[in-house]
């Protein structure tokens, strides 16, 4: 394993508590052979997807975010009024305005700090960890709470079977608090973070609704396109964050990506030289739920036992904008 030479006494966000929740209603692949010409072994073979969760009517983005929030808390043994601040990242807030982060803010009793949303769609939880990262290391919060969350079944077209199938709903969050890290890859918490987004590709995936149109609209994506952009962006920033401290696929325990597709999944752990049994995959049973998955697919890991203390993670998403980046940090 590499290791970095020591830089100094540093602070670090390191994740202190995780947590996630899904609908109770589980949606299997057969449920839309009665109204698409699909099957399950179509949907399947394309995506790895078996099973999918959606949000009960009424149960909105932040019931999600606030159940999962509630056990990220009580992982971490801490209460919503020790927090400073609050990043949520959804594309399915609640309403326009106010931002689905101040309603998750009052239920769980935290009555100081700051709360606010971030939308970067599937990358929207990596977005939201590198945002939280930087407001802790700099010196502006100790204790942030961040989630992830998305009720995409709300955007779909249901009769296009290139992409209804493919989405779900679910909420996942984890607790960042600062520590002293000794400045090399050992320590604890965030270690390297990239972002990146390219506005030229915003037609391969969007929805067409909004503040112009009057509607919510519905999601709309070129598969093919945004399957090859994803494969070589998610490798090329899981590579440069690992390069930022040292680090190469080799020293990674686990891949934790976000959870579109488990062909793109595969070709990004190829790309990087990782074995899948190295990679924590979820999206058989919760299907793409957006800036979700990636804090779904952390809090899975430690509840099957995957991701233990001390483990070295590469976060990594990609999502409409185009935007897309990763996160390394030691568990």
């Amino acid at each position: 394993m590499t290791t970095r030479a020591a830089t100094g006494p540093i602070t670090r966000a390191v994740v202190t508590g995780v947590g996630h929740y899904l609908p109770d209603r589980v949606v299997p692949n057969s449920e839309f052979e009665a109204t698409l010409d699909t099957s399950d072994e179509w949907i399947r073979s394309r995506s790895g997807i078996e099973r999918r969760h959606f949000a009960a009517e009424g149960e909105t983005t932040s019931d999600l975010a606030i159940a999962a929030a509630r056990k990220a808390l009580a992982s971490a043994g801490i209460d919503g009024s020790d927090l400073d601040g609050l990043v949520l990242a959804t594309s399915t807030a609640d309403f326009t305005f106010p931002s689905a982060a101040t309603i998750v803010q009052a239920a769980i009793g935290m009555t100081g700090g700051f709360a606010f949303d971030v939308q970067a769609v599937c990358a929207g939880f990596v977005y939201a960890l590198s945002n939280a990262n930087a407001l802790i290391v700099s010196g502006q919060a100790t204790k942030v709470l961040v989630i992830g969350a998305e009720t995409f079944s709300r955007l779909m077209d249901w009769t296009d079977r290139s992409t209804c199938v493919l989405f779900g709903d679910g909420a996942g969050a984890v607790v960042l608090e600062a520590r002293e890290g000794d400045g090399t890859t050992d320590d604890r918490g965030v270690l390297a973070t990239d972002l990146h987004s390219d506005g030229r590709y915003k037609d391969l995936l969007y929805v067409d609704g909004g503040v112009s149109t009057g509607t919510t609209g519905v999601l709309r994506m070129e598969g093919k396109e945004v399957f090859r952009h994803a494969v070589e962006k998610l490798a090329q920033t899981a590579h440069t964050a690992l390069d930022k401290v040292g680090l190469t696929g080799a020293d990674v325990d686990w891949i934790v990506p976000h959870q579109a597709n488990l062909r793109i999944i595969t070709a990004t752990a190829n790309k990087m030289g990782v074995p899948m049994e190295r990679v924590v995959v979820t999206v058989q049973d919760h299907g793409n739920t957006s800036a979700a998955s990636i804090p779904l697919a952390l809090s899975t890991g430690v509840e099957r036992g995957q991701i233990k203390r001390g483990d070295l993670l590469v976060c990594e998403a990609i999502g409409g904008g185009l935007a897309w980046g990763a996160v390394v940090l030691r568990w």
